[in-house]
C-alpha cells in the first residue's frame, strides 16, 4: 500500500510517517519500481503502536525502546514496566506542577478586582512586582 493508504489505516499522518523513517523509529519503506514507498501490514501496526505511545506521551526515544522491547519476544517485562513506571512519574511531577500553576493564577486572578482601573496583581505579579502573601 502506498503512505496515503497507510496514513489512513494507521492513523499517522505522511508527514509523519516521513520523520519517523528520517530519524530511524522505522525502516525506510520499501520501494517500488516507480519509486513510491510501499509498506505491508506489519508497517501499520508498527505506526499504531508508535501512535500509541505517542499518544500516552512516551517520549520518541523511549518509544524506540519500547518498538525494540515489544519485538524482542524473549524480554524480560519487568524492563517493560521499569520504563512505564518511570512515565508515570514523569506524569505525576507534570501534574504537580500543573497543580502549582493553577493555584497561583487562582490566587491572583482572585485578588485582582477585574474592573475598570488599572491595577492588577497578575501583571504585576508576572513583572516580579507582586506583593508576597
Amino acid at each position: 500500500m502506498n503512505i496515503g493508504t497507510a496514513a489512513e489505516m494507521s492513523g499517522v499522518s505522511a508527514k509523519t510517517i516521513r520523520y519517523y523513517e528520517d530519524i530511524g523509529l522505522v525502516p525506510q519503506a520499501l520501494r517500488r519500481d516507480n519509486g513510491y514507498r510501499h509498506y505491508e501490514q506489519t508497517d501499520i501496526e508498527t505506526l499504531r503502536f508508535i501512535q500509541h505511545a505517542r499518544r500516552l506521551g512516551f517520549s520518541v526515544g523511549d518509544v524506540a525502546k519500547l518498538l525494540s522491547l515489544w519485538r524482542d519476544k524473549h524480554r524480560a517485562s519487568a524492563e517493560v514496566k521499569s520504563l512505564a513506571l518511570r512515565h508515570v512519574a514523569e506524569i505525576e511531577g507534570r501534574i504537580a506542577e500543573l497543580q502549582s500553576m493553577r493555584r497561583t493564577l487562582v490566587h491572583l486572578s482572585d485578588r485582582c478586582h477585574g474592573d475598570d482601573r488599572p491595577d492588577c496583581p497578575i501583571l504585576n505579579d508576572l513583572a516580579g512586582l507582586g506583593k508576597k502573601d
